[in-house]
């Protein structure tokens, strides 16, 4: 399999419009990558110029060690994956997983046995003869696989292979994923604007968003320690709670900007990373699960919140509450909650507590 790295990557169609803007980031051989953010942000047209479907205004990208954007694509040893399935109609499915071997000039007996090779992988093996039109669509989408698989490329690239699945379907095929990985010990690139398949998948996440490389770490490190506001609010189901105020000159307390205060751990504001804004905004992140009615978190320090929503999702629930101008989430037990519309008490663990600069938007690192 091989490595692949991008240095200072950049892709321009208009002098306004940046598509990539100087993405530099290394998958290492054998892992599963995930070029994970929302639509627009250029995860998409970075996975077409590794391709070679785009071509590069500046910056190198290196398979293997080896530069390849001068290399038409049919050169570069990868295989994608769309998201349309983009198979022949008019073909079997046997035929659909051969058609690029063919080409190629494969031995006619080579080609057969990597065929049901593959089928086997994917369970497959029954419907060889069938046309696309009468598979369904979580077939449609292992047979488009099974033609990457066949390859057997040093790199596979695929870009948001589930968007058109239902969420059943999303969810087996994630696991049908993440197996072929695990056996095939193949260098993955799944391009994706869905964290909750970044985190399930990946090994390492590359964040993007307007054109830029956000973060990039292990799916953990990035949920744990975000790089900034939009890596926070964005990874995550739901997303971190960010609570703006202003950071109180003694204290140290968060004086919120709508009403109520948020009482901070034992930070220096002295000599301490938060000293620079101490009297000034700051931004406090929560995770929902950091949040908690009364009850359930004895000891920690509360606030008054008025309860708008309850989100029951089976063996959780989420609060939908407001604390002034500010909206917060929490992650609770689903049983015994109050009704929406009353006044609660709600509990935090400043522990769990993240810091970022609101005119940056970058992480503040505390040291415990």
């Amino acid at each position: 399999m091989g490595s692949v790295e991008l240095d200072r990557v950049t892709k321009a169609y208009t002098r306004e419009v940046c598509a990539v803007d100087d993405v530099s980031f290394r998958i290492d051989d054998a892992q599963l990558a995930v070029l994970l953010g929302p639509s627009g942000c250029g995860k998409s047209t970075t996975l077409r110029m590794i391709a070679g479907l785009e071509n590069l205004d500046a910056g190198r990208i290196l398979i293997d060690g080896r530069e390849v954007q001068d290399v038409p694509s049919r050169d570069r040893d990868i295989a994608m994956v769309f998201q349309n399935y983009a198979l022949y109609p008019h073909m079997s499915v046997a035929e659909n997983m051969a058609f690029g071997l063919k080409l190629r000039g494969t031995p006619r007996a080579e080609v057969a046995r990597r065929v049901q090779e593959a089928a086997g992988m994917l369970g497959l093996g029954d419907l060889l003869e069938r046309r696309p039109a009468a598979l369904s669509g979580g077939q449609r989408q292992r047979v488009a696989l099974g033609r990457a698989l066949v390859r057997q490329p040093r790199v596979f690239l695929l870009d948001e292979p589930l968007s058109n699945l239902d969420a059943g379907l999303r969810a087996s095929m994630r696991m049908e994923i993440a197996r072929l990985h695990r056996t095939l010990k193949a260098t993955m690139i799944y391009v994706t604007h869905d964290q909750i398949e970044a985190m399930t998948l990946g090994q390492r996440i590359v964040v993007m968003d307007q054109a830029r490389v956000q973060q990039v770490d292990t799916p953990m490190r990035i949920y744990e320690y975000p790089a900034n506001l939009f890596v926070a609010g964005f990874l995550g189901s739901p997303g971190m709670n960010l609570v703006r105020g202003r950071l109180e000159r003694q204290g140290p307390v968060l004086r919120l900007a709508g009403e109520g205060a948020l009482a901070l751990p034992a930070l220096d504001l002295e000599r301490g990373p938060l000293a620079a804004h101490r009297g000034g905004e700051l931004v406090v992140g929560l995770r929902p699960e950091a949040l908690g009615l009364e009850r359930d978190m004895p000891g920690q320090p509360c606030l008054d919140a008025q309860l708008e929503v309850i989100e029951r999702v089976g063996n959780e629930a989420f609060l939908h509450l407001r604390l002034g101008a500010q909206e917060l989430i929490a992650r609770v037990p689903p049983h015994d909650l109050p009704e929406p519309g009353q006044t609660v008490r709600l509990a935090y663990q400043p522990a769990r507590m993240h810091f970022f600069d609101p005119a940056s938007t970058a992480r503040i690192e505390i040291q415990a």
